[in-house]
């Protein structure tokens, strides 16, 4: 039964939004069509899905519905998926989760209380998260309540202390929302992932033949390439490019399209340009995706 509690949370919530999505009219476009994505993948069955579509709304900062769906994924009986939502909170400085997080690091799961120490340090609730990087160190907490003071022998283990450090550090600052397994496709077949970090820098870069690389980087071969594009393009905020990301909802790869469907989300909520120019200028969409 408590196993329900957090799907039926999940079914009203995608419920008052698409209510609110048909109050609007709006409900055909993009934006709705990535909502609907993000809801329905966030319900599913699937554990890949509930955790690609929690771990995307990590590029969508100060958006309410965004936040209520991760805080309620921290509830989910799979860790993967309550990882994913601690990290998102982070990602999306949802400072009003706080509480939540805090909740999170008594997680029966090692991997969900360092993803929420992680984001607890982001939103600079650094009282928190240092509570936790001391059980690590010392193996014990004053306490003696802790989590980690409960599993002493788990992270005396060199291999499993590394596997969460890159998992809840290393693994996020690259690539943001695609994590740890990204990590681990670059070390097993792309030793030198430069453009997938090259994407990454140039989110900010105002130079118009960066949009098009970015938007290009979209069509790699790469799918960790073409995520880190999109998530530039996200962070780059430049609605104009709306139309190419929204190409990227039929990517061959579920952690791309779910990222392209946050990143839509949150460049249609971008007030249009003034400058008509930009709006001219925009890279085409080529209809090209993998």
């Amino acid at each position: 039964m408590k196993r329900l509690l957090p799907m039926l949370s999940y079914l009203i919530l995608a419920g008052s939004i698409y209510s609110a999505a048909q109050q609007s009219n709006d409900y055909d476009s993009p934006k709705q069509k990535a909502w609907d994505m993000l809801q329905t993948s966030s319900v599913s069955k699937r554990t890949g899905d509930r955790t690609n579509a929690i771990r995307a709304l990590g590029l969508l900062p100060d958006n309410a519905a965004a936040e209520k769906m991760a805080e309620e994924a921290l509830h989910d009986p799979k860790r993967e998926v309550r990882t994913a939502a601690a990290t998102a909170l982070g990602q999306m400085h949802a400072t009003s989760a706080v509480p939540q997080l805090e909740k999170a690091l008594h997680d029966p799961n090692v991997h969900v209380v360092m993803a929420a120490a992680h984001s607890l340090r982001e939103l600079e609730d650094n009282r928190a998260a240092y509570g936790v990087y001391y059980d690590l160190l010392t193996g014990a907490r004053t306490s003696g309540n802790g989590l980690i003071a409960r599993k002493v022998e788990t992270v005396k283990n060199p291999k499993e202390l590394a596997k969460i450090g890159f998992s809840q550090g290393i693994g996020y600052v690259p690539f943001a929302g695609i994590g740890w397994d990204a990590w681990r496709m670059i070390r097993k077949k792309d030793p030198n992932p430069v453009r997938a970090v090259a994407a990454t820098y140039l989110a900010h870069d105002p130079d118009p033949a960066t949009a098009q690389a970015l938007v290009d980087a979209t069509h790699d071969k790469n799918w960790i390439v073409r995520g880190a594009a999109i998530d530039a393009i996200a962070h780059r905020g430049d609605r104009s490019l709306l139309p190419n990301v929204a190409q990227c909802f039929s990517d061959g790869n579920a952690k791309v399209r779910f990222s392209a469907a946050a990143a839509v989300i949150y460049l249609s909520d971008i007030p249009p340009s003034r400058d008509t120019k930009q709006e001219k200028d925009a890279p085409k969409p080529n209809g090209k995706h993998r």
